[in-house]
């Protein structure tokens, strides 16, 4: 009888210790992928416009600006200075490779007066918030 009951106890304590190691344990590299059920890639901007005016817009800024001459001609140095004189508080200039649009950030607004300079000379698209 001391010997059955032993034998009981063991099996008891036996199969405790198999269940406890076995959750414990770990499964194959099936367990290893990440769920990508629900993960979807952004698309790529398509035109070189979209993928520069992305590049600002993800500098969360207030205002967003694409400055163009209106004589359609490429910037000079002459108006790289007027834009940064009359738009000091812009932060982010980020130029097409053709030089002939600028895509602005900023936090604050251009103020009235030096906008109305700008507008004399560049075409000014307001993208804040589009």
């Amino acid at each position: 009888m001391k010997s059955w009951k032993r034998f009981i106890v063991l099996t008891v304590i036996g199969v405790l210790e198999f269940v406890s190691f076995s959750a414990c344990h770990r499964r194959g590299a099936e367990d290893e992928t990440p769920d990508t059920s629900t993960y979807r890639p952004l698309a790529t901007p398509a035109t070189e416009f979209e993928q520069k005016l992305k590049v600002v817009r993800d500098g969360h800024f207030q205002y967003v600006w694409v400055f163009t001459r209106i004589d359609g001609k490429e910037f000079t140095p002459e108006d790289t200075q007027l834009l940064h004189t009359k738009a000091p508080r812009v932060v982010d200039w980020v130029g097409m490779d053709d030089k002939k649009k600028f895509v602005a950030g900023s936090n604050f607004p251009i103020e009235p007066i030096d906008l109305a300079v700008l507008q004399k000379r560049y075409k000014v698209e307001d993208y804040s918030g589009k």
